[in-house]
């Protein structure tokens, strides 16, 4: 009875880490698809100059926003603190260059 559950737990783990490693390759592909339409934007003249630069900072934002989730595994649990103090830190960034900006548009 204990080598039926012993095959079956390892069959489960085996399933979870192909099921992950899919994710984590379906990611990868995507940013490396953001990565080549972000140069083929700056590269070529096929957007108008002022929309280049909101684009690829989404972009930038969206890829960033995979790293964290599937590379930095930030998904799993017990990763709780970690993903506490980058969410912390990303805060504090975006509240400090919001300041900044309007510091130097005021």
């Amino acid at each position: 009875m204990t080598d039926n559950s012993n095959d079956q737990t390892e069959v489960f783990k085996r399933q979870k880490s192909k099921e992950e490693m899919q994710r984590q390759l379906i990611s990868f592909g995507l940013m490396i698809v953001f990565t080549l339409i972000a140069f083929a934007i700056v590269a070529t003249d096929t957007v108008d100059r002022i929309y280049i630069l909101p684009i690829l900072f989404i972009m930038a934002i969206v890829q960033a926003g995979f790293q964290f989730y599937y590379f930095m595994h930030l998904k799993d649990k017990g990763h709780e603190m970690p993903a506490l103090l980058i969410y912390g830190g990303v805060w504090a960034a975006f509240l400090t260059l919001a300041g900044l900006m309007v510091i130097s548009w005021w």
